[in-house]
């Protein structure tokens, strides 16, 4: 994922509730979110060049989503995948807080990310962008949060802006898909002022600054959008989107979180 949007028990009625865009380039090698043939119990996108995911969550509650840490000082191929990250807590059975401390040792061998494990009701925070002396797992308190390519909360407009929008959908009253994927469907370019305000001055910096992302070779492949209920209701929904912006497939799910 490269914006993710989520309210985290900020509503009485959700624990939790998302909308996320997976930009990526468009010649990479991609299976849409399904429940995995192999894994049952795991419903989750599935690079296919490296065999990780970008977001999912379980059958029994286990959710985890990831974003790349832009650093144009690191731009070397690292040894390991990214995907494995989420991948390996989503299918494991480790506690998200103690999986995190575990990935301490190893954080350098990924390029840069922005990690989102929990369970419905805990989640939890860790990036390697921190030296590694400063690493360490944030448990998230309650309340609406934006990440994207730089660290939880950074207040890029396209984060601002979609956390404005998820509030107001909230107090407007039930989250549906359609409301969801207009928290994070702007595709207008951020304002230059707004930009320069966050040390953003490049022109690849303003291509990338809308929502939603539309150029030939890069871009938003997918949007997701979930919401969680009391008593584990969830649903899901993801839509993928060709080189122009254009929907080519939308697949929704709902199931009873278990808990196992």
């Amino acid at each position: 994922m490269c914006l993710l949007i989520f309210a985290h028990r900020a509503d009485p009625r959700y624990p939790l509730v998302l909308a996320g865009n997976r930009d990526e380039f468009h010649d990479r090698l991609t299976a849409a979110a399904r429940f995995w043939p192999d894994k049952p119990g795991l419903l989750a996108g599935r690079d296919l060049e490296q065999g990780g995911t970008w977001m999912g969550i379980t059958r029994g509650g286990r959710f985890a989503a990831i974003t790349n840490y832009r650093d144009p000082s690191r731009t070397a191929p690292a040894p390991r995948s990214r995907g494995e990250l989420p991948l390996n807590y989503l299918v494991g059975t480790q506690e998200p807080g103690e999986y995190l401390q575990g990935l301490l040792p190893v954080a350098e061998a990924y390029a840069g990310f922005n990690l989102l494990v929990g369970v419905v009701g805990e989640l939890w925070y860790l990036t390697n962008s921190l030296p590694a002396g400063e690493r360490a797992p944030l448990c998230l308190q309650p309340g609406i949060y934006g990440l994207s390519n730089a660290r939880l909360d950074t207040p890029w407009p396209k984060v601002t802006r979609g956390k404005g929008r998820l509030e107001t959908l909230l107090r407007a009253g039930t989250p549906d898909h359609a409301g969801l994927a207009r928290v994070v469907g702007d595709r207008q370019l951020a304002d230059s002022t707004d930009l320069s305000r966050q040390g953003l001055d490049g022109d690849m910096d303003r291509i990338l600054s809308a929502q939603f992302i539309t150029t030939a070779r890069y871009g938003t492949r997918s949007s997701t959008t979930l919401w969680v209920e009391n008593g584990g209701l969830t649903h899901w929904r993801e839509s993928s989107f060709n080189p122009a912006g254009e929907p080519v497939e939308q697949h929704e799910e709902s199931f009873v979180i278990t808990g196992d």
